[in-house]
């Protein structure tokens, strides 16, 4: 194993902060159904999604850090400027939209900013076509499938308490947006911290760390626990955008979005897809709205959101093939 130089750790540290980032950029996501319904308190919500970022460590593998480590990029191509500019142009793009309270995709970032830095070195041959395909199939793919599963769930809740008491639909309906989004929380830390531990693995394989492409548990354990904390931290703009923007939402409806969401992301993580879950929840929520009635969804916010997403991408990579020009010098 080749001698950790002082490059190599600071990249590592700047990885683990885009991971942090997203956790409080994201944490809107797991949350925010469930603090807009007050279900649960904003110290409560960001406490039990963080923990449950944590725990999808011990049950999903490393499909996504695959994917993104070596699937998007070619492996080989990626080095410490690569890397570094990769990083800087997602972090700087997901900063920029938190700070606006924009729901925009921090996955979608930093697939953008490797494309811009990887282009930037190699030209377009750099990339990797069959595993960015995948990923820009799923900017449609991940929302639409939330939001049908999103209005079937509805119509199945709906069905199944339709002659129950007010009082018991609401308590029942708690008690599932609280288990709800403990699963979308599992999710989220299935698909969202895999992919930093993909940027780490490639980064230790491209410095000689490791004599092949590989993905250590330890860096897959450090990725879960640095996003968990992002998360605790939250991003309270997004949540107010989430969860009471788009569309009014009772705990029934909140857990049904969450659901849908959570099975999105299962199913994403489990096929090795570096999917968007701003996207995916965002999908459910409108799916949910509009099973009540279409005029219940403010589609000029919805709207604003589905901009941001077509922008991130290359906001992402422009902002990354910069921060190339400039680490290259340097790194």
């Amino acid at each position: 194993m080749a001698t950790i130089n002082v490059t190599l750790v600071a990249l590592v540290f700047v990885a683990l902060f885009f991971d942090f980032i997203n956790g409080m950029h994201d944490s809107a996501n797991a949350i925010a159904t469930v603090v807009s319904t007050r279900v649960l308190k904003p110290l409560q919500a960001v406490l039990w999604a963080g923990f449950f970022n944590f725990a999808a460590y011990f049950i999903f593998e490393s499909h996504v850090a695959n994917t993104i480590g070596k699937g998007i990029i070619s492996a080989e191509l990626i080095d410490n400027a690569v890397v570094f500019g990769a990083l800087m142009g997602a972090i700087s793009w997901n900063l920029i939209t938190w700070w606006g309270g924009i729901p925009s995709s921090s996955s979608h970032a930093l697939v953008g900013g490797l494309v811009g830095a990887g282009v930037s070195k190699g030209g377009f041959s750099a990339i990797v076509w069959s595993g960015l395909s995948k990923t820009l199939y799923a900017i449609v793919g991940s929302p639409l499938t939330g939001f049908i599963l999103g209005i079937l769930f509805m119509i199945l809740v709906s069905w199944l308490f339709v002659r129950s008491h007010p009082m018991f639909a609401e308590k029942a309906g708690r008690w599932m947006q609280l288990v709800s989004s403990a699963l979308y929380g599992l999710g989220h830390g299935s698909n969202d911290a895999q992919k930093t531990a993909g940027i780490i693995a490639v980064l230790l394989f491209s410095n000689h760390v490791y004599p092949e492409f590989i993905v250590p548990r330890w860096v897959v354990l450090s990725c879960y626990v640095t996003m968990g904390l992002g998360t605790l931290l939250g991003g309270w703009r997004i949540v107010h955008t989430m969860g009471s923007k788009i569309t009014k939402m009772t705990p029934m409806q909140g857990a049904c979005a969450n659901t849908a969401g959570a099975i999105t992301l299962f199913g994403a993580s489990w096929l090795g897809i570096p999917v968007s879950t701003t996207h995916t929840i965002t999908g459910a929520i409108v799916g949910v709205g509009t099973a009540r009635r279409f005029s219940a969804v403010r589609w000029g916010v919805a709207s604003q959101i589905v901009w941001a997403w077509v922008f991130t991408i290359p906001a992402a990579a422009l902002l990354a093939a910069v921060f190339y020009l400039v680490g290259k010098t340097f790194l």
